[in-house]
């Protein structure tokens, strides 16, 4: 019976777990769906999509009846906003913006009695609210004002 040196087996060993691992490896790559970056930037886009259009009707300040609606929104944040106190009043300017995870809407008034009049508002998702500061350009002060959803 030949006998084998410790170096033999520790050689023959390391050999085997060698290919044991690339094994495992490859059985995991197989097992396992991709999880790619462009997939999960992809998704990233879908939801922004659908964050904003979730803004589209129409929102009410409880304070005075001052109503905004929000339509045709695009994923760019570009949309068609609408103003009214009760009468109609000109939207000069309407986008939604996405800082971090929260969603942003800048509309500028320009009419009669608004000349640059604007709110910089963020939606609370959680209490589906419109909150920010209303600018009033004629008497030049800001208002802290909430728009809720009517429908």
């Amino acid at each position: 019976m030949r006998m084998k040196s410790p170096g033999h087996n520790l050689s023959q060993t390391m050999r085997r777990l060698s290919v044991a691992l690339t094994l495992a490896g490859a059985c995991l790559a197989v097992a396992l769906p991709p999880a790619t970056a462009p997939a999960r930037a992809e998704s990233g886009r879908a939801a922004e999509k659908t964050d904003f259009q979730r803004l589209a009707g129409t929102w009410v300040r409880p304070d005075g009846g001052y109503r905004l609606e929000l339509k045709e929104i695009k994923k760019d944040g570009s949309l068609k906003a609408t103003y009214y106190n009760p009468r109609p009043i000109n939207v000069a300017r309407a986008e939604l913006r996405r800082k971090d995870t929260t969603i942003t809407l800048f509309v500028e008034l320009r009419d009669v009695n608004y000349p640059g009049s604007t709110y910089n508002l963020r939606y609370d998702p959680k209490n589906d609210r419109l909150i920010g500061i209303y600018f009033q350009a004629v008497e030049k002060q800001n208002y802290d004002v909430e728009f809720a959803r009517t429908h």
